[in-house]
């Protein structure tokens, strides 16, 4: 098979100790699998305060052929680090998810080449059956409570919005780019804004956690925050609706 080339764009805030190795070792699972892919890997410091350090860069530097380091030093929210990291994209293709890599190497693959061989714009990462049974309670009410209200405030398709693993080409890029929200909710807000694109192939494809994935505590002050963001994505629904001709 040809070369086929991605780029992988991974925000990044206080990352857990060991996360340059487990970069490293996600990367050579998906090269094991994925043979042809030339890879592009971007990871974006959102002005993180622990576990980083010169030497877990310099590891990645001199592991991955193709590889930039994004940093800055005011944390601005996980969407404000993917805008940054996604406008410095090489390739046609982008997946971006956790730093983690939390989601499993058949998961990712299953993004890549749907992605790849449907020649879709967007596909969206969503739960699998068994993803509420290893989240903490508190974060499985969220998830749901939101997918309500996306249903029946919003009326998208997709209503699993929130899953750390999306991919696209450029015409997906360039709406991601578009995007303002900085914090939690700038995946409801891509996939609201794919969604309401014109002739746009966007679809969903069910996705595995790994085991022993370590979960960030919830920061109630964002999510009330967020509230607001959501209000506005209902507003431009409504007004979507209101001013489409009849």
């Amino acid at each position: 098979m040809d070369k086929v080339n991605l780029s992988i764009v991974l925000p990044c805030y206080n990352p857990l100790p060991d996360w340059a190795d487990t970069i490293l070792s996600s990367m050579q699972e998906i090269q094991q699998r994925l043979p042809y892919l030339v890879i592009q890997l971007i990871v974006v410091n959102d002005g993180s305060s622990k576990n980083i350090d010169v030497e877990s860069v310099k590891k990645l530097e001199n592991g991955i052929d193709d590889f930039l380091y994004i940093n800055y030093e005011k944390n601005r929210g996980k969407g404000h680090a993917l805008r940054q990291g996604i406008e410095q994209v090489s390739y046609d293709l982008c997946i971006y998810t956790d730093i983690d890599f939390p989601y499993t190497t058949d998961s990712f693959v299953a993004i890549f080449e749907k992605l790849y061989n449907e020649s879709l714009d967007v596909v969206v990462g969503i739960k699998d059956a068994e993803y509420y049974k290893h989240v903490p309670t508190i974060r499985k009410w969220i998830s749901k409570i939101l997918r309500f209200f996306i249903k029946l405030l919003l009326r998208i398709k997709i209503t699993d919005t929130q899953c750390g693993i999306k991919g696209f080409n450029q015409k997906g890029r360039k709406v991601f780019l578009e995007t303002k929200i900085d914090r939690y909710l700038f995946d409801l807000e891509f996939v609201f804004s794919s969604s309401h694109t014109p002739s746009f192939g966007i679809e969903s494809l069910p996705v595995a956690l790994k085991p022993g994935v370590v979960f960030s505590k919830v920061n109630f002050k964002i999510l009330f925050t967020e509230s607001r963001s959501f209000l506005k994505l209902v507003f431009r629904s409504f007004f979507r609706k209101k001013n489409k001709p009849s």
